[in-house]
């Protein structure tokens, strides 16, 4: 009786022998990279800057972890050396909202009153009045409370309270502490932060405009906020109150700002209107659009592992039983990590340069991410692959394994643009599919508007869980398998 490697080299001699096998193969990978590259190389970019018309695109600013941000808002501040602590009441949010134009009309009407979910008040203190520089604010966002943020990626939550709020901020040494409260009096603490050096200690005001989902896209419109500061005190601060409209935006004169912010003052009431938003961004173009092409590809290794799978046994192996299924996995398996690890490095290493010559700035990822995705991408594969197997084998028809597989890992990637957000996320965390969470290398922050569905690259499970509901169905098809091999196998008594 032949042993398990012998019977796993013998398997995988036979596979590098079959020309079906090995072109299949190919094409799997070619499929996808093909794709991935055309993506790169038709992707072109350009803005208006100024007297500039059509110029490339400058990058966004990055924030101190390295990735992109949008920093956009209204700050009115003093300098801070050392110590110190800014309190202030800040009163309900007013503002303005455009409304979608209607179809032929690019320009639609005028902005209406009313105020864009996480439109954002408070307090702050910030390294420097530069885009991407550190920060802490304690603020109050509309709908969404009182919250703690800092660096652009940490959000903690205080009260619900959406009516006038006493917020603080207290810096002691690097330490800035948050605190809030209904009557000035009576403090919570929120959460503290880490902020080192010099600093701007004041107020600040921002809208990040109201997200228009429409099909697979998303849009952003115009919104801008209001809210009266009173009751404030600052201590350890020098200098006298400064203005700023961070990261604002000209027209094509290059000196008329774009919807700019502004501070009125009355006595020692201040009331800032702002425009944009603070924080990570996740819309753009991200490295995974590189690998759309996936999907299609893993067709492709669905064919081939359902021929592995169901293929006849051979002279010596007709006592081996589960173990000849095992053998087919192991070889389907390595072959399908080879094929996905060679698409996503080649597609990702060599599709990144074509993009940023093409005008386009991928939202950066460390790395240990690239690193990641590339592994990831390949384990995928491995799993799809040894999956294949294991429902030809126990179905035994290569027509329907090829059907029942296609239709738990490739369907419902396919059918991402077409069924509504939730049910494709429910479709991408129930099955096989949910595999294609290690594509994902900007995360969905809760506190960042964004059309966050699988269609747009955005999945409802981490990557290793993702992974591992895959690994589940590849399993389970293979245990059944070896079961059915084994009874088929057995000597009666």
């Amino acid at each position: 009786m032949m042993t398990f490697a012998e019977l796993t080299g013998a398997r995988w001699a036979g596979f590098r022998r079959s020309r079906g096998l090995v072109a299949g193969l190919a094409v799997a990978m070619l499929i996808p990279l093909a794709l991935g590259l055309l993506f790169a190389a038709g992707s072109r970019s350009s803005c208006t800057q100024g007297a500039v018309v059509d110029g490339p695109c400058p990058p966004p600013p990055l924030g101190p972890g390295g990735e992109a941000v949008e920093d956009r808002f209204f700050f009115v501040h003093r300098s801070l050396d050392g110590d110190g602590t800014i309190t202030a009441r800040v009163g309900p949010m007013t503002g303005r909202i455009k409304e979608p134009p209607p179809p032929g009309d690019p320009v639609g009407p005028p902005p209406v009153p009313g105020v864009a979910p996480w439109s954002q008040a408070g307090l702050m203190i910030k390294s420097e009045v530069r885009q991407g520089a550190p920060y802490v604010a304690v603020l109050t966002a509309h709908g969404h409370g009182v919250r703690m943020q800092y660096d652009f990626t940490g959000d903690l939550a205080g009260s619900a309270a959406q009516g006038p709020r006493w917020l603080r901020l207290t810096r002691a040494g690097k330490t800035i502490t948050g605190y809030e409260s209904g009557d000035g009096r009576r403090w919570s603490e929120i959460g503290r932060a880490r902020l080192a050096g010099p600093a701007r200690i004041g107020l600040f005001a921002a809208s990040p405009g109201a997200l228009t989902v429409e099909g697979l896209g998303a849009a952003q419109r115009f919104s801008e906020a209001t809210a009266t500061f009173d009751r404030i005190g600052v201590t350890g601060a020098s200098s006298g109150w400064r203005q700023d409209d961070v990261g604002v935006v000209f027209e094509q004169d290059g000196v008329t700002p774009h919807h700019p912010g502004g501070l009125v003052r009355s006595g020692d009431t201040m009331t800032l209107t702002g425009v944009g938003a603070i924080g990570p961004v996740t819309a753009g173009v991200r490295l995974e659009h590189l690998l759309t092409g996936l999907p299609l590809g893993l067709l492709a290794l669905v064919v081939v592992g359902s021929l592995l799978g169901a293929s006849r046994t051979r002279p010596g192996e007709e006592e081996a039983g589960g173990r000849v299924v095992a053998a087919k996995a192991v070889v389907a398996a390595g072959a399908g990590f080879a094929g996905g690890l060679v698409v996503a490095a080649v597609a990702l290493l060599a599709g990144e340069p074509i993009l940023r010559a093409g005008g386009n700035h991928p939202l950066p990822v460390s790395p240990l991410t690239e690193v990641r995705v590339i592994v990831g991408v390949a384990v995928f594969w491995a799993v799809v692959a040894a999956l294949a197997v294991g429902v030809a084998a126990l179905v035994r028809r290569r027509v329907v394994a090829i059907g029942v597989t296609a239709l738990l890992v490739v369907a419902p990637a396919l059918a991402a643009v077409a069924v509504p957000g939730g049910v494709a996320g429910w479709l991408h965390a129930l099955t096989p599919a949910a595999g294609y969470a290690v594509t994902q290398t900007i995360p969905a922050y809760p506190q960042v508007a964004g059309h966050y569905v699988p269609a747009t690259g955005f999945y409802p499970l981490p990557f290793w869980a993702g992974l591992a509901v895959a690994c589940g169905y590849a399993v389970l098809a293979l245990l059944l398998a070896v079961r059915r091999a084994e009874r088929a196998t057995a000597v009666p008594a």
